[in-house]
């Protein structure tokens, strides 16, 4: 695990047993110190820790002192109080002045490593809740897990914020959102920023598996299972021993498995076909689903337990026409994709324009279809209103047909706004080449220059 923990004790015994626990349950990044005044020198100098472990009784600073030190300059760490007195009033004074948790000596393994998990559990709860109410845009700190993933897009930043908060735990996560929207890319970023991203990712579509083959595929079978099992098979929870099991269509899940799957989720517990004998596994679980769950529920079709079990985390992804800032991009993206570094091969303004009008039911899978196709049509230039399918273009004519009617179109700011961001990022993204520019957007030079004008761009 890569969370900071810091233990503050002038017993180097209990130091010693301490790290020997944390570094047992996973914990990496162990600072052990026997000097609280080093210790409050390190939070000053703006060192950081998820979780401090402080002894209530020490020379030179006493515990409750340093625990203020810390919450005044590190607010954000988790304090845990350690005594060897059972005293009730010293624990109201440390947790009315900030510590999460109050610990008497002597500390089991099991008690010292789940007092530390539940603050780190509660650390990256408060976290969660804040990313909603800062105005900044949200840093992504594992810049690589979440490359694939294109987005200018407020919500979108701050649903990949919160994913990257979830997935440092084990808690399951539900991920919701209309089909094409990119559930299975974010579940992949999810395990390539966990603990568990040296083991496999597993992804199952639980439509595709029939109530035959569910119990053998998902559970694996041991010889002479059945008809056929000449030899014991590894179901997908063995193979994915350690990683994460990524369960689309999670609404598609026969009733009658549910209840195992559940099992699974509760006690890390299976059986193989075959055998009445229970095996354990250790994975972590993400579902996704296009799905109304809340509505399988009310009809009995998906169970109440194995609902909240899979939602410890939820993150529902906007469709595309509600993050239509990122069009542009995507669309770069993709002729990126399909062309390589070719010269010329950007979108024009109409054709740009009428994508806009495009609602994409099929969301960014969809987009991509158009985009390879339009390309397949649109020769050597750059794509056009002739290159994008018929159903397209009827929706571009109907908006503009509603434009021409009103006086002042409601869309026309921000068709206007849109046009103004496409041109300007395809300037930044030539270098601000003005004649490379002109070629990507299919436009003339002097047009380029005269909107780069009015934007105030030189």
């Amino acid at each position: 695990m890569s969370e900071g923990v810091i233990v503050i004790d002038d017993e180097r015994d209990f130091l010693e047993s301490v790290r020997r626990g944390l570094i047992g349950a996973g914990f990496r990044r162990l600072s052990l110190e026997t000097s609280p005044r080093k210790a409050a020198e390190a939070f000053r100098r703006g060192e950081s820790f998820d979780v401090a472990l402080i002894d209530v009784s020490m020379p030179e600073m006493d515990g409750v002192a340093l625990l203020e030190e810390i919450k005044n300059t590190s607010p954000d760490t988790e304090c845990i109080m350690i005594t060897a007195v059972n005293e009730a009033r010293v624990a109201v004074e440390c947790l009315k002045k900030g510590a999460y948790d109050y610990l008497i000596k002597p500390i089991s393994r099991d008690d010292l490593v789940s007092a530390v998990k539940r603050a780190l559990e509660r650390k990256r709860l408060l976290q969660v809740l804040s990313v909603g109410k800062v105005k900044q845009r949200p840093r992504i700190l594992n810049k690589a897990a979440f490359r694939p993933i294109i987005t200018q897009s407020e919500k979108i930043l701050r649903l990949l914020k919160e994913a990257e908060l979830h997935a440092v735990s084990d808690v399951p996560v539900l991920i919701t959102g209309e089909s094409g929207t990119g559930k299975e890319l974010i579940a992949k970023a999810i395990h390539q920023c966990s603990p568990r991203s040296g083991f496999p990712f597993t992804s199952i579509n639980m439509a595709s598996l029939t109530d035959n083959l569910f119990e053998a595929e998902f559970f694996g079978h041991t010889k002479g299972a059945f008809t056929g099992a000449d030899k014991e098979r590894a179901g997908f929870l063995e193979c994915t021993h350690r990683g994460t099991l990524f369960l689309d269509e999670i609404g598609d899940l026969p009733y009658d498995f549910q209840g195992k799957l559940l099992r699974v989720l509760q006690d890390g517990e299976f059986m193989k076909l075959g055998t009445s004998v229970a095996r354990r596994v250790d994975i972590r679980i993400i579902a996704a689903t296009n799905t109304d769950l809340e509505m399988l529920r009310a009809k009995h079709l998906f169970r109440n337990d194995l609902f909240w079990r899979l939602k410890g985390a939820w993150l529902h992804i906007p469709p595309l026409r509600e993050r239509k800032e990122d069009l542009f991009i995507l669309i770069q993206s993709f002729l990126k994709e399909f062309c390589g570094k070719k010269e010329g091969m950007g979108i024009a303004g109409d054709a740009m324009a009428a994508l806009a009008a495009y609602d994409f039911p099929g969301n960014i899978r969809e987009l991509r279809s158009i985009v390879q196709a339009a390309l397949n049509l649109a020769g050597e230039g750059p794509l056009s209103m002739k290159s994008l399918p018929p159903y397209v273009l009827k929706i571009a004519a109907q908006d503009k047909k509603q434009q021409s009617a009103s006086e002042e179109p409601a869309a026309a700011k921000p068709l206007a706004h849109m046009e103004r961001e496409y041109i300007l990022k395809a300037y930044e993204q030539t270098g601000e080449n003005k004649l490379r520019t002109a070629k990507l957007l299919g436009i003339g030079l002097n047009t380029l220059r005269r909107k780069l004008s009015s934007y105030g761009v030189e």
